[in-house]
């Protein structure tokens, strides 16, 4: 391309002059709450499975070692009740799942956007873009679709939707939603996450294996977060609370297969091996030192 073309380009489509920042930040959760002391009662009830006290034992094990206070489902007991495939361990059941993810997860996500946006103060047509990221629902149209019709955004924002990230998911979004900011003058980006676990709620194995599903059982509950990232924001109608400085990813050596999601005919299976959190701390110094270095710091 010729540098008269690229020139011509550059001031068609200016980028931001400062960093990306965080201009306002909204969470949401279910109203129904399981507090982790009672979580593996509560969990081998719904799932008909007190017949295996040495299984329940270990749960309870590990639910104390989660230093996890309490967790907010979107799951009832009643909406267990009504689809018991979701309660046993290898049931047939991503019909049911998706049924109340496709609808839900979008609902959840709107609640988190909606205190963003009031928090940020500013007119809903100045946002430009929307991430959505889900490891929960897949559809087309997506959750990002369905948001901007529930919102009342434009049309014409422009939409990136992520599935499957797992626990880097939000991570990846501020990421990505730094790169749009930086690179496009004046955009405002709604990043919105939300996570409904029907995917991957499931009754313990009868035989004991697998404790790595008992493991993510007692990890993960219902939520969503919303933030509205922009640069050079417009003080004072916009309140900036924190700077994008830098994101970074990388992929730790000797952590093939430690963590794997799989879309099943029984929903979503996660795998976590033993040694994930070895890996993690084996590798964490070298990727803290490679991120924060160029930025001049060592300590």
């Amino acid at each position: 391309m010729a540098p008269a073309a690229l020139t011509a380009l550059d001031a068609r489509a200016p980028r931001a002059e400062g960093l990306a920042t965080v201009l306002a930040i909204g969470t949401a959760a279910p109203d129904n709450c399981v507090y982790q002391a009672d979580y593996p009662d509560y969990y081998f009830r719904v799932t008909n499975s007190d017949h295996l006290p040495e299984l329940k034992q270990k749960f309870k094990q590990i639910c104390e070692g989660s230093m996890i206070r309490k967790r907010h489902m979107h799951m009832t007991e009643k909406l267990l009740e009504q689809n018991p495939s979701m309660c046993e361990f290898n049931a047939p059941s991503l019909d049911v799942r998706q049924g109340i993810l496709l609808t839900d997860v979008p609902k959840l996500g709107m609640a988190a956007a909606q205190k963003a946006i009031k928090e940020w103060g500013q007119p809903l047509s100045k946002i430009t873009h929307l991430v959505f990221c889900t490891r929960q629902s897949v559809g087309l149209p997506g959750a990002d679709y369905h948001l901007i019709k529930m919102l009342g955004l434009n049309p014409s924002v422009r939409r990136v939707m992520l599935y499957l990230q797992g626990c880097f998911a939000g991570a990846t979004a501020i990421r990505v939603a730094k790169d749009i900011a930086e690179n496009n003058h004046g955009a405002r980006v709604l990043i919105v996450c939300s996570e409904i676990t029907a995917a991957t709620f499931r009754g313990p194995s009868a035989t004991g294996s697998h404790l790595d599903n008992l493991v993510s059982q007692a990890l993960f509950g219902d939520g969503a977060a919303a933030m509205v990232v922009g640069a050079d924001p417009k003080e004072p109608m916009e309140k900036p609370i924190f700077q994008l400085v830098s994101t970074s990813q990388t992929i730790l050596p000797e952590s093939d297969g430690l963590i794997e999601v799989n879309l099943l005919e029984v929903g979503l299976t996660i795998h976590i091996d033993k040694d994930v959190p070895r890996i993690i701390s084996k590798n964490i110094e070298h990727a803290l030192t490679n991120a924060f270095a160029p930025l001049g710091i060592d300590d």
